[in-house]
């Protein structure tokens, strides 16, 4: 199945020269979200992987499919203030600011494989926080997986730096 074709992409938002890819058409196709799902899933069936963590908020919708889809647990990383219970902290620098990704500091067990999973990668800084975050839980982060990579913007690349695998269904050049 082409998913590429299925992502809708809307010129200038939020910005002028900004090619946004909007995911959200994949998830309302049925074909298209199960399809996506089984190819992410598939290279870590039976390999051992207790969690699928998904970064605050579309990775949540992809990561718990996935999750779900590999008989694994589903851990969220949420933005701050969304979890109620003590939390470990990874701040990530943004265009004009910061934010940061929380995760309760029982969500991993030492030694414990975990998969990543966000609806985009883009400059990486997000993502990146994710993997320090579930590495401070003393998480084994095996790999991190993507519906769409911005490849120019180097996410990817920043996350193969840290020693991950990295899988992007699909591509788009340019931003």
């Amino acid at each position: 199945m082409d998913l590429k074709g299925v992502i809708r992409t809307i010129p200038d938002y939020p910005k002028p020269g900004i090619m946004f890819r909007d995911v959200s058409t994949l998830f309302g196709d049925k074909e298209a979200f199960a399809s996506a799902v089984r190819r992410i899933a598939a290279p870590w069936r039976g390999q051992g992987l207790g969690k699928v963590a998904g970064i605050d908020a579309r990775g949540f919708i992809l990561g718990g499919a996935v999750a779900y889809d590999l008989g694994a647990a589903f851990l969220p990383l949420r933005k701050p203030g969304k979890l109620p219970f003590e939390t470990f902290e990874e701040s990530y620098e943004l265009e004009y600011g910061t934010d940061a990704l929380h995760m309760h500091v029982d969500g991993v067990y030492e030694g414990e494989k975990v998969l990543l999973i966000d609806d985009l990668i883009a400059t990486g800084g997000t993502a990146e926080a994710g993997v320090k975050l579930l590495r401070r839980g003393g998480a084994d982060v095996v790999a991190a997986a993507f519906l769409v990579d911005l490849p120019e913007l180097g996410g990817a690349d920043r996350l193969r730096a840290l020693g991950l695998d990295v899988q992007a269904l699909v591509a788009f050049e340019g931003h």
